[in-house]
């Protein structure tokens, strides 16, 4: 019997590790997913977790009033959590679909869960206290291994959980790990529940339907994703960095990030002809050219029409998305192959952290970029990062940054120009309309001054010749914004995310 005894002891403090696991990766689940769906990650990571530690507190404060049948609430909060939390990644996307108030439906899935959780430690603490009679021991062990619990699922959702499976699949494993933890009490502590048959019944159909559901998850999340994108998904992918996402419509390829178009086959030409071909005409040398992101090799494409250019150095964090962009026969008849190209030197790497311990120089930079719709690309736009850049700039060089749209985030683009002009560069503002996008906006950025009326295209495209270049550098009033009232975006003050993400809000 004490052998017994010992091997339930260690079984209710591995339960409290596993449930302390599954705790923090639904925290950060519904966390990550409405960061994608809805953007502002910082205000969607720090709601979720207050309101889930409030609610955390409100399932503790309640275990107070459970005095019998312990085990019977147990395994209750366990089937409970187990479903709630495994369908807590259909339920968001359901209701960013289908439901006006996506907000709503996920504050009372973040407090009916966290509630839940709760209530858990205080029943399995007074659950091993009545088998072991010491306090002392039974809160140090059950709070070691919730600890520990809590690291593992943090550790496991970013780097196994969310590049392996995405967010469906996660969900649904995480449940199930909740649903056998209320079996494995079921059958180890049967003399001690009331409701054993209704709970044998209630927990194997919810277990059935988390393995249903993690088998068929991606049946399901193609589904999903094909009411939030308006042409048919042909590839879907989630790396270690980003939801790649790939639509096509007859001869129009689009390309999404994080639910965020990338470019449009049908005119992004428009768009990587004025990134590239502007700084080119600036520039005094065109030997050694930077493209920081640009993973697709779009407007690589663009740089490799000159014949003058002798090494191109491309760094992007995503190797998984560069490789899809090197081997897609779609997206390589857009950018012709121009990542297999022996002029290119790809470095797979955060740009911050290249331009950090690189020491080459280059005669032209571009800045090809996501926007800054969260704190890790936000930056990509601060003055430090743009004084890095500028720090590889060869002195008659030229950089291009991508800023955004002038008239959709108005107060974004003039931010991103306002920061340049700080770190007393030349700085000349441009923009283009790109139908797929809207009127979109670049810097023209150069320590010397640059005549642009002298500026002219010598090779072939298709949209960008000697007569429209100019018009690129005229704004009209709606797009223009008083600098002087503007923030420059810091590392210490990232303002230019509040600018964009107002913008977005305002536009959606």
């Amino acid at each position: 019997m004490p052998e017994e005894k010992e091997f339930k002891y260690k079984l209710l403090m591995m339960t409290t590790l596993i449930i302390s696991g599954c705790s923090i990766i639904y925290e950060v689940l519904i966390s990550s997913v409405s960061s994608y769906l809805v953007g502002d990650s910082i205000k969607q990571f720090s709601i979720t977790i207050g309101l889930y530690m409030s609610a955390m507190g409100i399932g503790s404060y309640i275990s107070k009033y459970i005095k019998k049948n312990l085990f019977d609430w147990f395994v209750f909060v366990e089937i409970g959590v187990g479903i709630l939390g495994g369908i807590s990644s259909l339920v968001l996307f359901l209701s960013n679909v289908y439901i006006n108030s996506y907000e709503l439906v996920m504050y009372i899935q973040i407090i009916l869960i966290g509630t839940l959780v709760g209530l858990e430690i205080p029943l399995l603490t007074r659950i091993i206290e009545g088998n072991t009679k010491n306090l002392r021991v039974t809160l140090s062990s059950i709070f070691t291994f919730d600890y520990i619990g809590g690291l593992v699922g943090s550790i496991a959702f970013p780097l196994i959980l969310l590049p392996k499976f995405g967010y469906f699949t996660t969900a649904f494993l995480t449940g199930t790990l909740n649903i056998i933890i209320s079996i494995i009490i079921i059958y180890n502590y049967k003399d001690y529940i009331k409701n054993i048959i209704t709970f044998k019944i209630i927990a194997s159909v919810a277990l059935i339907l988390m393995i249903f559901g993690a088998v068929y998850s991606e049946n399901i999340a193609k589904n999903i994703e094909g009411k939030l994108y308006r042409d048919k998904i042909v590839i879907s992918k989630q790396t270690s960095y980003q939801n790649i996402v790939v639509t096509k419509h007859k001869d129009d390829l689009r390309l999404f990030l994080n639910g965020n178009i990338q470019f449009s086959t049908v005119d992004e030409y428009r768009y990587h002809e004025s990134l590239v071909h502007i700084p080119m005409a600036a520039s005094a040398n065109k030997k050694k050219v930077l493209i920081l992101g640009g993973g697709d090799g779009l407007a690589l494409r663009e740089v490799l029409k000159y014949d003058d250019v002798e090494n191109v150095t491309l760094v992007d964090l995503d190797e998984e998305m560069v490789e899809l962009c090197k081997t897609n026969k779609d997206i390589v008849n857009s950018n012709e192959d121009s990542l297999k190209s022996e002029k290119l030197n790809l470095v797979y790497e955060d740009a911050f952290k290249y331009l950090q311990e690189s020491e080459e120089l280059f005669n032209v930079i571009l800045v090809d970029l996501p926007d800054p719709n969260d704190e890790n690309l936000n930056k990509l736009y601060t003055n430090v990062f743009y004084r890095l850049a500028t720090n590889h700039l060869a002195e008659k060089g030229t950089m291009a940054v991508q800023s955004t749209s002038p008239y959709y985030a108005k107060d974004a683009f003039w931010c991103i120009n306002k920061t340049l002009e700080e770190e007393g560069l030349n700085v000349i503002p441009y923009h283009v309309q790109v139908p797929s996008f809207g009127d979109w906006g670049f810097q023209l950025v150069s320590k010397n001054p640059i005549d642009i009326k002298s500026l002219d295209v010598g090779v072939n495209t298709k949209f960008l010749n000697k007569e429209t270049l100019g018009g690129l550098f005229t704004f009209s009033e709606d797009e223009r914004a008083d600098k002087d009232i503007l923030i420059t975006n810091t590392l210490a003050r990232p303002q230019l995310i509040t600018y964009y993400l107002k913008a977005v809000e305002n536009w959606r």
